[in-house]
């Protein structure tokens, strides 16, 4: 039948080319990358030192090293082997954070972020994970750090770099009420004062003070940078960005993947007076972003001396400081969780030029936001983020409601003409083009849309691809419960048919992992497609009996929270299909067709 071959049609452009390139590509990568990462980390872990691993003029730029874009180097460092993280923090003095979100430290040498964890984000869906470690000290092979500078010249002398010892004066511990300030004064008889202060949340503003006590005036540029000398052990996928970000002067936004930037090295857009940058991943990001007084020029790079490493940093014009004059520059750092709600009201509140595109929404984010924003707010209602999934699913349902109503109708009444249509079929079977005339006529004649058929998978497709998009890229569906035996719906379902759900002991290849939810689903859409007749014609007829079991395989690699979005509209749709064909006559297929299937075939000679 028409709407049959409709119905697959649109069904494969739309999940099956997603399903196919999941399963053969992204997963395979992701495992490959994983292993190399390993393989990666316990190479430098095995070393010893990283052998002069130190940039050219790391932290205080020699005399006369006024050029823009001379940003001093982020030196290599000797990688930690042994006691790890706690020996790297042992290392130097440091100034203690803690809010409500965040615990880590400031490194006093080179007043650095480097040292930061996530209080309400563990590594896994056990409560005793340890938290997420966002940023680490550059000793570490996973070193990764935000750091504010100066670049001086002959008159300016030594000025804030990375090497620099910065001195506590008054509170030692950050917290939301009580900011820090740090001093350093240099031997040009310049005093550089900065404050560090941090909201409730992931926002840090450094706000730098240069005092001119000389007896002329200076000229220094102001700099800022992101560094991370690792890159996340799952590769990424074209669902989402990860790598260097930023949204910057008349170019907007800036994304450069690991990969890309690694080939090219270097990305300079032109100058800018507002935006931000930095380094993103698939939930967390660390961006700068810089003072609204002088104009910056963005850069995104990669360099290979020393350590290998990713950065994105901005320089300053000039800033001028009169004998006897001050000037400040103000820095804020964003470092944490990409919460929807935390995102938007930092770039509505203090004014960051399209911040929200932190979290990529796609092409489509005219339907992947209000998708979001409809399952979040039945979320808080429902206090569970299935229970929204499911509930999403009816509300769209509603919505289309009509227009799959006469979609059902026109094919409901296109199952009362089908001895009509073979009837044609066997009269002009020789003669196609009349075949088509006579088949056009019939639909005219009957008020018949033969495209009907198709709209309710159609209309599917923006709702499976946002929703996908809203599972995969939004923090607030990581670790999600439903019930049961799923704890995350950003994650597959981890049961398997294969290893009776687990009552087995025995480890499955990936492939194999055919959970529970799956098999639901894919239930659900054989008797969806057993509710129309058998397609007489045998390939076809074949797709149909086969393509449930196929979907059930791509499909259990795919988020949990998705294939219970998929199984729940299909038994809607089962429903619905049925009491709109009974309305209208139309005999229901579904019993005679699992008769059929299991009924035995006669053979040739009987």
């Amino acid at each position: 039948m028409e709407n049959n071959r409709n119905f697959f049609i649109t069904i494969a452009l739309s999940v099956l080319i997603l399903a196919v390139w999941q399963y053969f590509y992204v997963l395979p990568r992701s495992e490959a990358q994983r292993e190399a990462a390993k393989i990666e980390q316990q190479r430098v872990e095995e070393q010893k030192k990283a052998a002069d691993a130190a940039n050219p003029g790391a932290s205080t730029p020699a005399p006369g090293a006024t050029t823009p874009g001379a940003i001093p180097n982020a030196p290599g460092g000797d990688v930690v082997t042994v006691a790890g993280r706690d020996q790297a923090l042992a290392a130097s003095k440091r100034v203690k954070i803690d809010t409500p979100s965040l615990e880590g430290s400031i490194n006093l040498t080179g007043a650095r972020l480097d040292d930061l964890k996530l209080k309400h984000y563990t590594e896994t869906v056990d409560k005793n994970s340890p938290e997420i470690e966002l940023l680490n000290p550059q000793a570490l092979p996973t070193g990764y750090f935000a750091e504010i500078g100066f670049v001086g010249n002959d008159k300016t002398g030594a000025v804030p770099g990375a090497e620099t010892v910065w001195s506590v004066d008054g509170n030692p511990m950050l917290t939301p009420s009580t900011p820090v300030t740090l001093t350093y004064t240099n031997d040009k008889g310049l005093t550089f004062k900065r404050t560090f202060s941090v909201d409730a949340n992931y926002m840090f503003t450094v706000s730098d003070t240069v005092q001119n006590s000389g007896s002329s005036a200076v000229s220094l540029f102001n700099y800022g940078r992101v560094t991370r000398y690792d890159k996340p052990a799952v590769a990424s996928t074209y669902v989402l960005h990860e790598g260097l970000i930023g949204f910057t002067g008349t170019e907007g936004l800036q994304e450069h993947k690991y990969a890309s930037v690694e080939k090219d090295k270097q990305y300079q857009p032109g100058k800018s007076t507002d935006g931000w940058l930095g380094i993103t991943d698939k939930y967390w990001a660390v961006t700068l972003v810089p003072t609204e007084k002088q104009p910056f020029q963005p850069r995104y790079a990669y360099f290979e001396d020393g350590r290998h490493r990713y950065q994105s940093d901005f320089l300053t014009d000039p800033i001028n400081v009169e004998a006897g004059q001050s000037a400040t520059v103000e820095t804020e750092i964003f470092a944490g969780a990409k919460e929807v709600g935390k995102i938007n009201a930092y770039a509505e509140e203090r004014h960051i030029k399209r911040f929200d595109l932190l979290i990529d929404w796609g092409w489509f984010h005219f339907i992947t936001k209000p998708m979001f924003w409809l399952i979040d707010t039945l979320y808080k209602f429902l206090g569970n983020f299935g229970l929204a999934i499911l509930a999403t699913t009816v509300i769209v349902k509603a919505i289309f409601f009509p227009l799959a109503n006469k979609s059902y109708a026109s094919m409901a009444n296109m199952k009362k003409v089908q001895p009509k249509m073979l009837e044609i079929r066997e009269k002009y079977a020789d003669d196609k083009m009349k075949q088509q005339q006579a088949m056009m006529e019939l639909y005219k004649t009957e008020k018949i849309n033969p495209l009907a058929g198709c709209w309710p998978v159609a209309l599917q497709i923006p709702v499976f691809f946002s929703l996908y998009k809203v599972l995969y890229i939004t923090i607030e569906m990581r670790h999600a419960p439903f019930f049961g035996w799923i704890q995350d719906l950003a994650a597959p379902d981890p049961t398997s048919i294969f290893n009776l759900f687990g009552l087995v002991p025995v480890t499955l290849p990936h492939m194999l992992m055919i959970g529970v939810w799956p098999l639901i689903m894919g239930v659900t859409m054989f008797l969806q497609m057993r509710m129309n007749p058998t397609p007489p014609d045998p390939t076809q007829a074949a797709i149909f009996t086969w393509m449930p079991v196929i979907f059930t395989f791509m499909m259990a690699g795919f988020p949990a929270g998705l294939v219970i979005y998929w199984a729940w509209n299909n038994t809607l749709s089962i429903l619905q299909q049925g009491v709109i064909m009974k309305r209208q006559g139309a005999k229901i297929e579904l019993w005679d067709n699992l008769v059929a299937l299991f009924r035995k075939k006669p053979s040739p000679a009987e």
